[in-house]
């Protein structure tokens, strides 16, 4: 159950993060997914190294949110170079 929500919670950071960051990014449902998982964990676990993040007030989306469009941004700077060569 942890899993389906752990995707459900990464799909919907990634489709923030992917309307949010300019661009066409490529990538399907299972590929939004994986990067608002990613993303999410960066933000969170680099927000909690830094002291600015705490679950109860509230900051864990923001640096979900944050961690993902970073994330996304470079995913397509990568895509946008592979597709070039």
């Amino acid at each position: 159950m942890d899993y389906i929500i752990l995707a459900l919670v990464g799909l919907v950071v990634g489709a923030i993060a992917k309307f949010l960051v300019p661009g066409k990014q490529g990538g399907g449902i299972i590929v939004t997914a994986l990067l608002g998982v990613v993303g999410s964990l960066a933000g969170t676990l680099g927000g909690q190294q830094l002291g600015i993040v705490s679950k109860a007030a509230g900051t864990h989306w923001i640096a979900s949110i944050v961690g993902a469009v970073v994330v996304v941004f470079v995913y397509s700077l990568i895509t946008k170079r592979s597709d070039a060569s």
